[in-house]
C-alpha cells in the first residue's frame, strides 16, 4: 500500500534551512571619524604600552634583581718608543740632517735619500 500524502520528506516550498540565516557583520565606518580623534587616539595607545612595558621592565626587575651597567674607562697611552726611533748620540746627527732636508727640500725628498740610508745604516750598526 502506497504512502498517502503528508508526512515524511523534503518539501520545497517554504520551510528548510535559507543560506546566510545571520545577519552580515556591519563594516566599520570608512572615515573613521576626525583626525582629532585619530591623534588622540594614538596618544592613548601609545601612553599604554609605554605603561605596560615600564610595568613589565619592574616585573622582571623585581624577579631577576636590578639590571647594573659596568662601564670601564680605559686609559689610551701613547705607545712605548721602540728602540728604533729612539735618537741616539751616534745617530743624531744623521738623524737632525735628514729632517733639515726633507724640511727643504719637500717638493722632492728623493733628494734625501743618501741622507736616509746613512741614517738607516747607523741604526743598524748601533742596534
Amino acid at each position: 500500500m502506497p504512502r498517502s500524502g503528508g508526512g515524511g520528506g523534503f518539501r520545497s516550498g517554504g520551510g528548510g534551512f535559507r543560506s546566510g540565516a545571520s545577519p552580515a557583520p556591519v563594516p566599520a565606518s570608512q572615515n573613521g571619524g576626525s583626525r582629532l580623534g585619530r591623534f588622540g587616539s594614538s596618544i592613548a595607545d601609545g601612553l599604554g604600552w609605554g605603561a605596560s612595558n615600564a610595568v613589565s621592565h619592574r616585573a622582571v626587575d623585581a624577579v631577576l634583581g636590578p639590571r647594573t651597567i659596568h662601564v670601564q674607562h680605559e686609559q689610551v697611552s701613547a705607545p712605548a718608543p721602540s728602540s728604533h726611533y729612539i735618537d741616539s748620540d751616534a745617530c743624531s746627527s744623521h738623524n737632525k740632517a735628514f729632517q733639515e732636508c726633507v724640511n727643504n727640500h719637500s717638493d722632492d725628498i728623493s733628494r734625501c735619500q743618501i741622507y736616509l740610508d746613512m741614517l738607516s745604516e747607523c741604526r743598524q750598526s748601533s742596534g
